[in-house]
């Protein structure tokens, strides 16, 4: 009982650094992800990956025609400079929120979010309601997110919050 205490304490006390750790591009306000959420799909990206440019016009392309009517909370974590998510932007606009991380430690980060590697793109979908956690390391396509969220989604069927 006492580690289950102290795993959990570890945990939230992680979660609550990284709280402050995102802003909303392009006006920096911050973020947070919500816990409420019954589906997160998080996708942490950079402009100077191109598995990550490749991706996203397909992930968006799949948030705007599916994500947003599945109620599923989604957003894009920038590891990169203002500047160059804003050029990036410029010639591929995606249909979902884009936050940039303003921490110090991107690999710890990444590997609060599962992704122990630390390569990009890395996307984790989540069920926060029933511990669901499916991390996908590398390019995503709108078929495999598809998968992933359906997943996710079933996965909390029938399980009491």
């Amino acid at each position: 009982m006492r580690k289950t205490v102290l795993a959990l304490s570890a945990l939230l006390a992680a979660a609550s650094v990284h709280a402050t750790d995102f802003a909303r591009h392009p006006d920096n306000k911050a973020q947070t992800v919500p816990a409420k959420a019954q589906v997160q799909v998080i996708n942490f990206w950079a402009a100077w990956c191109a598995p990550c440019r490749k991706e996203m016009p397909d992930m968006s392309k799949w948030y705007a025609s599916k994500g947003k009517k599945q109620k599923v909370f989604m957003t894009g974590i920038a590891l990169d400079t203002s500047e160059n998510i804003s050029k990036f932007l410029q010639t591929t606009p995606v249909s979902y929120p884009i936050w940039r991380y303003t921490g110090k430690d991107s690999r710890n980060l990444m590997k609060s979010y599962g992704n122990k590697v630390g390569a990009l793109p890395y996307t984790v979908v989540r069920a926060p309601k029933c511990g669901h956690e499916e991390p996908i390391i590398g390019e995503l396509t709108a078929a495999r997110l598809d998968q992933a969220v359906s997943k996710a989604q079933n996965a909390c069927k029938g399980k009491k919050a």
